[in-house]
């Protein structure tokens, strides 16, 4: 069994930063593709930025140069760093970890922008 638990999350002015952890248990980690995304009220669960097992990175355009997603395999944890928060930036935020076969979700943490 997988699981995935997330962290860092919280109320942090425009302009600020936070810093999201996804801690994994399992042996699946250093396979799996991993992404976070987000889900705003009243609106589609989107991706924000996934990292494959070879390190390869992808974000969406609204995150661009202002996140970055990292891993550490030997830790089994996946990062998302976020700076220049913006109010449109808050949403609930999951940790997902995929392969061919699987996709697990974490149970998300609340990120909060204020204006």
């Amino acid at each position: 069994q997988v699981q995935l638990v997330e962290s860092g999350g919280g109320l942090v002015q425009a302009g600020g930063s936070l810093r999201l952890s996804c801690a994994a248990s399992g042996s699946i980690f250093s396979i799996a593709t991993m992404g976070w995304y987000r889900q705003a009220p009243g609106k589609q669960r989107e991706l924000v930025a996934d990292i494959t097992s070879g390190g390869s990175t992808k974000y969406a355009d609204s995150v661009k140069g202002r996140f970055t997603i990292s891993r550490d395999n030997a830790k089994n944890t996946l990062y998302l760093q976020m700076n220049t928060l913006k109010p449109e930036d808050t949403a609930v935020y999951y940790c997902n970890a995929r392969g061919r076969v699987f996709s697990f979700w974490g149970q998300g943490t609340q990120v909060t922008v204020s204006s």
